[in-house]
């Protein structure tokens, strides 16, 4: 009886899962209808006369992070905000010569951080296109300092009655652990070269070294000095006027009786006060009215109105993205892994279509070991015939410029952070807070080094020396990298390297730049080392998980919907993960070129 019973249910259990396999996979051919439906619909369509919308969200990035849609889902939607700045540039340089819009319309709101070389890219490609003839607007609800930047480059400038204009300047606010470390009895061990490098200053020391604050003063006044002049020029202040707003926001204020709104446009900071329907209404009029609002087209789908009409060509410039922390291995979606970036280089040289590299450096360094991986590929690509050019964004410092001097030509914004040509090492030691609450730690050991680097161990003056000539070693091979690139001896190189960290423009006076300028400028100097007159640009994507593409289309193409983690939605999306999994193997990374499958970077 029981085995009867036994094989019923049994019987029973096979039936069911036969019907949930069956079920999922309905479900999951449904969903990639669904996707092919969306993906194969006919693209977005410019209207004649429209204002290109630039509503850039969250941070301005180099390349926007891939995140796994079913994470989204879990955290309950919550997903960090990042706009592609190059994306932003070929939206507005496409705009300066197409007929069909008429003007820019620019809204900060959402913008969160930046970057100054970033906003500075792309408020020159917004002076170009203003160049031509076009007006351009912007409003902000309220202005930070960033976002006051972009938009001050605005033919006219609008900010809400109740809002305000945040103009403090530039600062370094940097907290020291040393005190707190020598309470609790900690040791952290230092090895460095270069009075310059001071990364590790927070855990040695209470306050600035007299070097990191000379390095950091010569920086943020040459950053500020160029933000202020180019708001003063925009603006037609005077520079006092703009420094005593600056100075004294406080006089300013009591002058407007408290009214931030007032006090910015009484300064010329602003054009107008306008509420939100005001500023609707405005643009109708300047514009032209497309039903209840004003004639626009939102930068994302006119890029992809643009790229769908957009010739192929067979020639190819490759931009490669190093965005984040240099590290050993893989790479996730904050970080350059040494391993993962070597890789796409090393496609792009197999590539026949390649025809050029362009590196997109957007990192404040990392491993010495990783770097050299990275450099040592771009080595190899030029050596076999195809140019490579290095483009600086924001920072590319450290290991970010050892990757960088592995190229033919390096360019770089004023306002880029490079150089800190520099190795340091830490290690932490807690032998003695262990050995306040009676924590002692024995050993043997073959060798007089064997099990040394345990933090719960007196660091051993034999080794302590080993790790310092190390680091000594690596500080030489950097000079020699850098010396052999840029075609300077090694004395010279080390005068202007020690970990000290320059803006762009003083590293171009000082030889480790060729040239001063954004991507488009690197990309174009690519092409003419390839003698290149037709080429597409194309940004190769690396790893790319399909499971997860093919979710993100669909989320992108239905719009919000309900993401809590118990939502019908949430479970669809599991079954049809799991079940995508199995029918498809999609599992595997894939290596994927070009924008056809992909978020652009």
């Amino acid at each position: 009886m029981f085995g009867f019973l036994g094989r019923m249910l049994a019987g029973l259990w096979w039936a069911v899962d036969l019907l949930r396999r069956v079920v999922l996979t309905l479900v999951f051919l449904l969903v990639l209808a669904l996707v092919l439906v969306f993906a194969l619909r006919p693209g977005p369509s410019v209207p004649d006369g429209a204002a290109l919308l630039l509503r850039p969200a969250g941070t301005l990035v180099e390349r926007v992070r891939v995140d796994d849609p079913l994470g989204i889902i879990r955290a309950g939607g919550a997903s960090v905000a990042q706009t592609s700045l190059p994306d932003m540039i070929e939206a507005v340089r496409a705009a300066r010569e197409d007929k069909r819009i008429k003007a820019l319309v620019i809204e900060t709101d959402l913008l969160g951080e930046g970057g100054l070389s970033k906003l500075s890219e792309l408020r020159d490609e917004i002076l170009a296109f203003k160049s031509g003839g076009k007006p351009v607007y912007a409003r902000g609800e309220r202005y930070t300092q960033g976002q006051y930047f972009l938009a001050s480059v605005a033919d006219e400038v609008h900010l809400a009655p109740d809002g305000f204009v945040l103009l403090p300047g530039l600062a370094r606010n940097v907290s020291y652990y040393k005190g707190a470390l020598d309470a609790l009895g900690v040791k952290v061990h230092v090895f460095r070269v270069g009075e310059y490098k001071s990364f590790a200053e927070p855990f040695t020391r209470t306050g600035m070294s007299d070097e990191d604050r000379a390095s950091s003063v010569e920086l943020l006044d040459a950053l500020w000095k160029g933000m202020r002049e180019r708001i003063a020029s925009s603006r037609k202040l005077a520079p006092e006027v703009l420094n005593r707003y600056v100075d004294r926001y406080a006089d300013v204020l009591e002058a407007a009786d408290g009214d931030t709104a007032r006090a910015a446009r009484e300064s010329g900071l602003v054009d107008a006060l306008s509420q939100r329907d005001e500023w609707h209404d405005l643009l109708k009029a300047r514009i032209g009215a497309d039903g209840k609002d004003y004639r626009r087209i939102e930068a994302d789908d006119y890029l992809a109105a643009v790229r769908a009409a957009r010739p192929h060509e067979d020639a190819h410039v490759a931009v490669l993205v190093a965005q984040g922390s240099i590290v050993d291995g893989a790479a996730d979606e904050d970080s350059v892994g040494g391993d993962s970036l070597a890789a796409q280089i090393r496609a792009a040289r197999e590539d026949e279509h390649v025809k050029a590299v362009v590196l997109r450096v957007d990192s404040p360094g990392g491993s010495a070991w990783a770097s050299e991986v990275i450099r040592r590929e771009l080595e190899l690509t030029r050596k076999a015939g195809k140019p490579v050019v290095a483009s600086m964004s924001s920072v590319a410092a450290s290991g970010g410029y050892w990757v960088a001097a592995g190229a033919d030509e390096i360019w770089a914004r004023p306002e880029t952070l490079t150089g800190s040509i520099g190795v340091f090492a830490m290690f932490p030691e807690f032998s003695e807070p262990l050995n306040r609450v009676g924590i002692t730690t024995d050993r043997v050991a073959t060798g007089p080094l064997a099990g040394s680097l345990d933090p719960r161990r007196p660091l051993e003056p034999a080794l302590a020396k080993a790790i310092q000539l190390g680091v000594e070693h690596s500080y030489r091979r950097f000079l020699e990298i850098v010396a052999t690139a840029r075609g300077k001896d090694i004395a010279a190189v080390d005068a202007i390297a020690r970990g000290r960290v320059w803006t762009g423009e003083k590293a171009h006076r000082l030889g480790l730049v060729d040239q001063l300028g954004g991507l488009e400028g690197a990309i174009a100097a690519a092409a003419k080392r390839a003698q290149l007159e037709h080429y597409e640009t194309i940004w190769p994507t690396g790893e790319i998980n399909l499971r997860h593409l093919l979710l993100r289309r669909l989320m992108s193409a239905v719009g919000p919907v309900e993401l809590g983690a118990a939502s019908p939605l949430a479970r669809l999306l599991a079954g049809v993960q799991a079940q995508a999994a199995d029918l498809l193997r999609w599992n595997d990374p894939q290596h994927l070129y070009g924008h056809c499958l992909c978020d652009a970077p």
